[in-house]
């Protein structure tokens, strides 16, 4: 029989060997090396706004993470730079950002930088994850493999347009597309869609980037008398147009359809003028699957508001290098690359590939109506076009 004195020296054995069981444990944990991620993204220039949005969703994401203990048991930490919204300077804070450790990039918006990041990788050992810039080239003659994207394409949304453009009831249509590669191959995809579905498009316009006075191209667009317009612009551009487009009569009268217009950022900017306007999105709150939701919940719990499409996007964008670190057990971005190719996640889009050619995740794409939903106006999704419409990889893509 155990006396009092004896049970105590068992019962304190017993918890010292439980702790030297758990010590041993946690120390190997936090002696793996961090994840050290290099938020390159635009504090200034013309895509500040968006910049913001990114930012806020990469670090949202970081937090989330090392609430729940890390990834693979690894505490994520970050550093941040301007990229000013230009490609000498993205390259360069990149580049800083990568040879201080911080090689795991992500965050900037136009392609022109994503370019200027993607081309440099090998050289910095960094990997480098795309959430907003959409250029084919990313994926084509200038892919790389430690380079990923996690939004979608120009080519992904040409796709769904040809298809999109078979339901539209409008039978007369005009275009008002920036002048650059962008918006021209918007445009004219869009009314190469229309025409094979035996409507017509009578007036086709190229407005130059940081055009300030829209009234020349509204008063042909009213003249015109057609249907509906076509709308493919960027930025503080679209934002303008939009305005104008209200304030000299051409909206509501004249509908309305836009290609990235109805992006939560120019909602915000132009009041109810394009409520009720149709148009693509990269990602509402109302995706429909447990991860998305929950990501939506946990987002409205600490701003008291749904994430943007930029934010989404962003988010995402975490989740799948989160995802390389988990398969390759590892934070060396040629492990997590390789780790990569080819896998399947677990998204707030559902489940999706990171396609092993050229490193494109195969998304779902949506069309959207800006609608009212707790007290905002946001892109409510009433069409769904799954993964399979995607393009085939371009050729011109070779990963070595």
């Amino acid at each position: 029989m155990l006396n009092r004195k004896t049970f105590r020296f068992a019962r304190n054995a017993i918890a010292l060997g439980t702790l030297a069981a758990v010590i041993p444990f946690a120390a190997v944990a936090q002696g793996k090396e961090p994840v050290k991620v290099g938020l390159v993204s635009s504090k200034s220039g013309v895509f500040a706004q968006q910049g913001e949005e990114v930012m806020r969703a990469v670090k949202f994401a970081i937090d989330e993470a090392n609430a729940k203990g890390g990834v693979d048991g690894r505490k994520v930490e970050y550093a941040e730079a301007d990229d000013e919204g230009t490609p000498d300077a993205g390259r360069r804070v990149a580049e800083k950002l990568a040879r201080d450790g911080n090689n795991l990039l992500i965050g900037a918006i136009p392609s022109s930088i994503s370019l200027a990041i993607a081309q440099n990788l090998d050289r910095w050992d960094a990997a480098y994850f795309v959430v907003a810039s959409k250029s084919d080239k990313l994926t084509g003659d200038t892919c790389r493999p430690r380079s990923f994207r996690t939004n979608h394409s120009d080519s992904m949304d040409i796709a769904m347009i040809n298809e999109w453009a078979k339901d539209l009831k409008e039978k007369t249509f005009a275009v008002l597309a920036a002048d650059y590669v962008w918006g021209r191959d918007s445009g004219e995809s869009f009314k190469k869609a229309a025409e094979a579905n035996g409507k017509s498009v009578a007036l086709s316009l190229y407005v130059p980037l940081g055009t300030k006075d829209f009234s020349p191209y509204i008063a042909q667009l009213k003249a015109a008398n057609v249907d509906a317009v076509w709308v493919a612009e960027t930025g503080r551009d679209a934002i303008a147009f939009v305005k104008q487009a209200e304030e000299f009569g051409l909206i509501p009268k004249t509908k309305l359809i836009g290609h990235a217009l109805i992006q939560n950022f120019m909602i915000n900017a132009t009041g109810k003028a394009l409520d009720g306007t149709p148009g693509n999105t990269a990602y509402t709150a109302t995706i429909d699957n447990p991860r998305n939701k929950a990501f939506v919940t946990a987002w409205k719990a600490k701003f008291n508001r749904l994430p943007t499409d930029n934010e989404g996007q962003a988010y995402n964008g975490m989740q799948v290098m989160f995802e390389g670190v988990k398969k390759s057990g590892s934070v060396k971005p040629a492990d997590v690359s390789k780790a990569l190719r080819g896998a399947q996640i677990d998204s707030i889009y559902g489940q999706v590939t990171m396609r092993a050619a050229d490193n494109q995740l195969l998304l779902p794409n949506y069309v959207a109506r800006a609608k009212s939903v707790d007290g905002a106006i946001v892109p409510v999704i009433e069409h769904t076009f799954p993964p399979s419409l995607v393009p085939a990889p371009s050729p011109l893509c070779k990963m070595s």
